[in-house]
């Protein structure tokens, strides 16, 4: 009988743990740029018949803040996160944040949080990392949280080891926070899964494209290229992030992009 409940107990854990299903899956607004110009009422909600629930945006569309937040609500999309400029001037980031946070997000994510474009100097690096925490002081002021989104040049080596290392080291790990491009990382030669560890609790959002096979690592759909997207989803799941992002950038048809990745990513079992 002790063997049998063993047995049982081992089961039990076997089936919690081998289908595990992403919870929630996002996309963000650039991917369906040309479409939403249209009718981006339609647009949306084919996205949400695709599978997602989240979006990750800077703008409203249509009259009011107020009637895009009601709408997506109405078709069961959640507006979590919003784009922002590099700027640590409070008058500045203050004004970009009244109109994020009008529609209701949660983060405020900086896409490329350099002076510079880059490969980086430490100097680059110094002034980087003081940007970011003085925009995270104002950000919580705000009620919002602050991450900032990497690219492949946060992993070149400069001087004194990566930039990448630099920001994550001399940042406040309470007011800055990322939001890791899977595609770019492994573009840059890190390996995600490795940063998730590394930095555990750091990472807020995952960006998630994947990569064309053959030397020029050109973008793809996810689910159409060769990143292992389900052993990063592991050690992400293990950490409790919430959000994962489709982002495509020079997308030829965005909501084919949408379609083939919700169906990917609802498939997967992690």
């Amino acid at each position: 009988m002790a063997a049998l409940s063993m047995l049982v107990v081992k089961d039990e854990i076997f089936a919690l743990n081998a289908g595990r299903k992403l919870k929630n899956i996002g996309f963000i607004s650039g991917i369906v740029g040309k479409e939403l110009k249209d009718d981006w009422k339609a647009v949306l909600k084919q996205a949400v018949e695709f599978g997602f629930t989240e979006m990750e945006t800077g703008e409203y569309l249509g009259d009011t803040a107020q009637s895009f937040n009601a709408y997506c609500k109405e078709i069961g999309l959640n507006v979590f996160a919003g784009g922002i400029g590099f700027t640590d001037k409070a008058d500045e980031l203050t004004k970009q944040l009244d109109k994020i946070n009008k529609l209701g997000v949660k983060y405020a994510v900086t896409y490329w949080p350099w002076l510079t474009g880059g490969p980086f100097t430490l100097e680059d690096c110094k002034k980087s990392a003081e940007m970011l925490n003085k925009m995270g002081e104002i950000c919580k002021k705000n009620n919002l949280t602050l991450c900032w989104h990497n690219h492949n040049k946060e992993f070149i080596k400069m001087e004194e080891g990566l930039p990448f290392d630099y920001l994550m080291n001399n940042t406040d790990s309470e007011l800055v926070k990322v939001e890791l491009d899977i595609y770019w990382a492994k573009k840059g030669g890190a390996d995600p899964i490795k940063l998730l560890k590394d930095y555990k609790g750091r990472m807020k959002i995952l960006h998630v494209k994947d990569m064309a096979p053959g030397d020029e690592q050109t973008f793809a759909c996810p689910g159409s290229g060769i990143i292992d997207f389900p052993a990063v989803f592991k050690e992400a799941l293990s950490q409790g992030i919430k959000h994962y992002i489709v982002e495509q950038d020079n997308v030829t048809d965005g909501l084919a992009c949408l379609k083939s990745s919700g169906a990917y990513l609802k498939g997967l079992n992690i």
